[in-house]
C-alpha cells in the first residue's frame, strides 16, 4: 500500500518526524519477533478528488510501520539489546521471518471524518491518560543505548520483582523498576549519594549515543539479581525487600563482590571478590534487619540500619547507615567512622 502510495503518511499528527535509533527500533522488532502486541496504528481513510482512488493517511503509528519497512529492506541489524544479535531480516531462519511476515497488527480506520474530528478524537483520548512520572518522561524523552539498556534488565527481573514483592505489577507498569535500576547505576558511578531526578536523567543523555559499559553492568545487575534470588529466598517479601532498601541490598552485593570505586576511595571498604563471606550467615542477618526494621526497633543492635529506613529514605546519610550495616553482614570491613555519627 505504502508503495502503490495507496497509504501515505501524515506528518501533521506526528509528534517527532525523525527516524527512531537502532535501539528503539530494534526493541520494537524484537518485540514482534516475540509475539508481544503493540498499541494499534490509526489510519484515515478517504476519497482523493485528484487521483479519484480511495486512499489511507497514517495518523498514529508512522514510527513502527518505518521501523517494520526497513526491517523488512534490511537496513539495519538487531542491536545487542535483542535475542537475535546482529541479525537483519536477510539473516534470519525461516521460522523467524514467518514470524516477522505473519504477525498481525492492530489497526483502527477512521472513515467520513474531517480533520478537525480526527484531532478532537486524539485530544479526547489523550484527556483521560494519567500524566507521565519522572520515569516515564525520562523514556519518552530519549529514544538511546541507556533507555533501552534499563528496558532490557528491566524486561528481564520484572517477574523477580512481584514474585519478591517489591513492586506491584501497576508499579512496574509505570516504570519504578526502571527508575530502581537506574538509581542503581548512579550508584555504580557515582557511590552512596542522594538521589536526584538530575542525576537520572543525566545518565540517559549522557549514554545516549554511547553506552559502552552496557556489557559490564548488565552482567553486575545479573549475577547480583541471580544471587539474590537463588540465595536469599527467605528475604522474599520482607521489608528488605521494599524499593529503598532493595537498593541498598544490590549496591552494598556490587560493591562487596564487584568493587564501587567510589565507595573503596570514600570510606577506605575495600572488596571481598565474592558477594558474601558467608552466604547461609549473611541472609540470617539480613533476615534480622528486615524483621528490626519492620518492628521499627531504633534502640536494638540494627538501630543504625533502622533509622536509615524510617524518613527521607533517599537521602546520603540514610542510605549511608544501610548500606554501610549490609555490607558489614556481607563481611566487608568498613571502619565505624562512616557512620560513627548518623544516628
Amino acid at each position: 500500500m505504502l508503495d502503490r502510495r495507496e497509504l501515505i503518511v501524515n506528518r501533521d499528527y506526528q509528534r517527532g518526524s525523525e527516524l527512531w535509533p537502532i535501539g528503539a527500533s530494534s526493541y520494537f522488532i524484537d518485540t514482534i519477533l516475540q509475539g508481544f502486541p503493540f498499541p494499534k496504528i490509526y489510519m484515515y481513510e478517504f476519497f482523493d478528488r485528484k487521483e479519484r482512488s480511495v486512499r489511507k493517511e497514517i495518523v498514529d503509528g508512522q514510527q513502527r510501520i518505518s521501523a517494520i519497512q526497513r526491517y523488512y529492506a534490511n537496513q539495519f541489524a538487531l542491536s545487542a539489546d535483542a535475542a537475535r544479535t546482529g541479525m537483519r531480516f536477510q539473516d534470519l531462519d525461516e521460522e523467524d521471518q514467518q514470524r516477522f511476515l505473519s504477525y498481525a497488527v492492530s489497526v483502527d480506520v477512521i472513515r467520513n471524518a474531517n480533520h478537525s474530528e480526527i484531532l478532537q478524537m486524539f485530544r479526547r483520548m489523550n484527556a483521560y491518560t494519567l500524566p507521565l512520572n519522572e520515569a516515564e518522561k525520562r523514556h519518552s524523552s530519549f529514544q538511546g543505548n541507556f533507555k533501552w539498556f534499563i528496558n532490557e534488565v528491566s524486561d528481564h527481573f520484572n517477574e523477580f520483582f512481584v514474585e519478591f514483592g517489591v513492586f506491584t505489577n501497576r508499579q512496574i507498569v509505570r516504570m519504578s523498576d526502571a527508575a530502581l535500576l537506574a538509581d542503581c547505576v548512579v550508584a555504580i558511578e557515582k557511590g552512596v549519594v542522594s538521589a536526584a531526578p538530575k542525576d537520572l536523567r543525566d545518565l540517559y543523555r549522557e549514554y545516549d549515543e554511547n553506552f559502552i559499559q552496557a556489557a559490564l553492568y548488565r552482567e553486575m545487575f545479573t549475577d547480583t539479581i541471580n544471587f539474590i534470588i537463588e540465595n536469599f529466598s527467605e528475604l522474599r517479601r520482607t521489608f528488605i525487600m521494599k524499593p529503598y532498601a532493595l537498593h541498598s541490598l544490590i549496591t552494598a552485593l556490587m560493591h562487596s563482590r564487584f568493587g564501587i570505586k567510589r565507595i573503596t576511595e570514600e570510606w577506605n571498604a575495600h572488596c571481598i571478590g565474592s558477594f558474601a563471606f558467608n552466604t547461609d550467615h549473611a541472609c540470617q542477618q539480613l533476615s534480622e534487619l528486615a524483621r528490626a526494621h519492620e518492628a521499627k526497633e531504633t534502640d536494638g543492635r540494627h538501630a543504625k540500619y533502622v533509622w536509615g529506613c524510617l524518613s527521607t529514605t533517599d537521602r546520603k546519610a540514610r542510605r549511608t547507615a544501610r548500606v554501610a550495616a549490609i555490607l558489614r553482614i556481607l563481611g566487608v570491613d568498613v571502619p565505624d567512622s562512616v557512620d560513627a555519627d548518623l544516628s
